[in-house]
């Protein structure tokens, strides 16, 4: 077999994907379980992405000389989490932290809602004893 039946091209795209495949199995997206001394269970659970390009051509005055590149990219990033107590199990996010001062006034809402709520009930309670 020469050099132009081989397909070169084909050959770095299939170790590009090949190279993949070794770094992204199920363990990446579903996490292996983790338990506590007091019977816990804790799973994390991840997003994987993942993209690749090869590209290659003959080049010189013969076709028999190629050249090629391939690359490859993962990203993995926290979901949640799969709690698992008592054969209850809870789904806990993982918060992607507030970015800007609306965000965060956002987030510390409910808190503040609580506590204006709060106020007015002892207040209340206040006027009604006197």
């Amino acid at each position: 077999m020469d050099k132009l039946e081989k397909k070169p091209l084909s050959d770095l795209m299939e170790t590009t994907m090949t190279k993949i495949r070794e770094m992204v199995d199920s363990n990446s997206i579903v996490g292996e379980p983790i338990t506590t001394p007091d019977g816990v269970t804790v799973i994390p659970i991840s997003r994987v992405s993942f993209g690749f390009g090869t590209g290659g051509s003959d080049y010189g005055k013969t076709t028999d000389k190629f050249g090629g590149a391939g690359a490859a990219g993962v990203r993995i990033e926290p979901v949640s989490f799969l709690i698992i107590k008592d054969g209850v199990t809870r789904v806990v996010p993982v918060a992607i932290p507030a970015v800007g001062v609306a965000d965060r006034l956002l987030d510390m809402l409910p808190g503040v809602m609580e506590h204006v709520e709060g106020f007015i009930a002892q207040k209340k309670e206040e006027k009604d004893m006197f």
